[in-house]
């Protein structure tokens, strides 16, 4: 069987059952779709495609002549763009797993949901516009050629790769997409996820963070769907969990891949069904949030590991945002710096109006392991020493009053001893330099270092017990 309708179609249905093709095309039509084409022989599709230029194909799995993950290898092959989905039996999953790495958007188990099927091509067919747009975003590396550059007035951003990271951002913010956003530490991934969550749709409602890190196992449930009164001793009320508080609008998971491989199941379970029970209810609450989720570590190297569940992550990637670390965007370096400079001299009472040519030669200089955050305490440890209007070189401690020649040999002792590159080791040297520049007055290295006085202590205790700790 094969149907092409007259008028330009962006839908593809594939498969062997006449009868399942003639129905999908009634239901999508009926929905207010446009008429999609059908095809039963899998060994047409790609000469279909390549001649009407469809937009999004449902493939059957198992098909004659060719099956629908050997047909999904071909069309991702030669149309990448082309947004596919899998229908397959229930007792299949992990096969349909395997097509999304393949670079499925989505599966689906038969008997199909025609509602879910319609929202399914609906939000495929949004990906693939958007994903065409980000082919044009490449070429835009000034503020001006956001769509809206007043939305990111309270950003700093002035080099390429940051604008093309603003470019993704105002494409996705309207859609509902579920968003993975990657970076190292100090990057700015939360930042980013409130930026998303102020040009959303969903900007009226709350913006609600949550350090997966932080949730354990015991309390995993309480935490993420509340409990009701009576539900547990102790439970003298009810209460809301982290999906609840964010209904209407935007949750925030932050370091996703720290929650124990054990609770994935049950985060994917609510994400895949859209509902939940609170603890010791048996009534159902329907999930009303967009989900973002960031973290600082590979997490395509976590999957790999089976620290992080493949099909979790299929479903909360529907579309990637990875910030470079501060070493690949310079040109951020210097206009982040005066914004810090401004910052704490107000802050401090100083009346510190620029940066020294010198200074700024050993800024532009720095790897910053630890990104816009070693920056930032960079440069607020300097305004504290500075005593003139300039933010001299002398300012920024040990590593300032080096001569070049020797920065440059301290640059090639640290290739020699990678063990330096170590972030915790980097936290610590700077942590013990900001305390010397204060002499040792902990509140005010917490203040500088922008974390709670306990905080630091907590940290200078493990420096000591630490074997050949200071």
């Amino acid at each position: 069987m094969k149907s092409i309708p007259e008028r330009k179609t962006p839908v593809l249905i594939v498969d062997d059952d006449s009868g399942f093709l003639l129905t999908i095309g009634e239901v999508l039509k009926s929905s207010g779709m446009p008429e999609p084409a059908l095809v039963s022989d899998s060994r047409e599709v790609i000469g279909l495609i390549r001649e009407h230029q469809f937009k999004f194909v449902l493939l059957d799995l198992f098909m004659p002549h060719l099956s629908g993950m050997e047909l999904l290898k071909q069309i991702k092959e030669e149309f990448f763009n082309t947004e596919c989905v899998i229908v397959t039996a229930s007792d299949e999953i992990s096969t349909a797993v395997e097509a999304m790495k393949e670079g499925a958007y989505d599966y689906l188990t038969k008997p199909v949901q025609y509602e879910k099927l319609v929202i399914l091509i609906q939000r495929a067919l949004e990906r693939y516009t958007l994903r065409q747009g980000l082919s044009l975003y490449e070429r835009k590396n000034t503020r001006e050629d956001l769509a809206d550059p007043d939305a990111f007035s309270d950003l700093v951003a002035m080099d390429n790769a940051t604008i093309r990271v603003l470019r993704q951002v105002e494409m996705v913010a309207p859609t509902e997409y579920s968003v993975v956003i990657t970076g190292e530490s100090g990057t700015g991934k939360e930042m980013l996820a409130r930026k998303i969550h102020e040009l959303s749709q969903r900007s009226e409602g709350p913006f609600v963070g949550l350090n997966m890190g932080a949730v354990s196992e015991s309390l995993f449930t309480d935490e993420l769907f509340g409990h009701a009164k009576g539900a547990y001793t102790g439970a003298a009320n009810e209460r809301k969990g982290f999906f609840e508080s964010a209904r209407t609008g935007t949750l925030f998971m932050d370091e996703i891949t720290d929650l124990d491989i054990n609770l994935q199941s049950g985060l994917l379970r609510v994400i895949q069904e859209k509902e939940y029970y609170r603890v010791g209810s048996t009534k159902t609450r329907d999930v009303d949030v967009r989900i973002v989720v960031a973290t600082n570590r590979d997490i395509f190297e976590e999957i790999k590991a089976k620290r992080f569940r493949e099909d979790l992550f299929h479903r909360l990637n529907m579309f990637h945002i990875d910030i470079p670390p501060l070493r690949e965007r310079k040109g951020d370096i210097l206009p982040l710096a005066h914004y810090f400079l401004r910052r704490f001299a107000r802050e401090t009472h100083k009346d510190i109006t620029q940066i020294s040519p010198e200074a700024v030669q050993f800024l532009l200089a720095q790897d910053y392991p630890g990104n816009v955050r070693e920056l930032k305490n960079k440069i607020a440890s300097a305004v504290l020493r500075e005593e003139t209007a300039d933010l001299s070189l002398e300012a920024f401690g040990p590593a300032g009053f080096l001569p070049a020649e020797q920065r440059i040999i301290s640059a090639e002792a640290l290739q020699q001893d990678r063990s330096r590159w170590r972030l915790e080791q980097v936290e610590k040297e700077h942590i013990l330099m900001v305390l010397a520049s204060v002499n040792s007055n902990k509140t005010q290295a917490a203040k500088i270092l922008g974390i709670g006085r306990k905080t630091l202590l907590r940290k200078l205790k493990s420096y000591e017990d630490a074997p050949g700790g200071s």
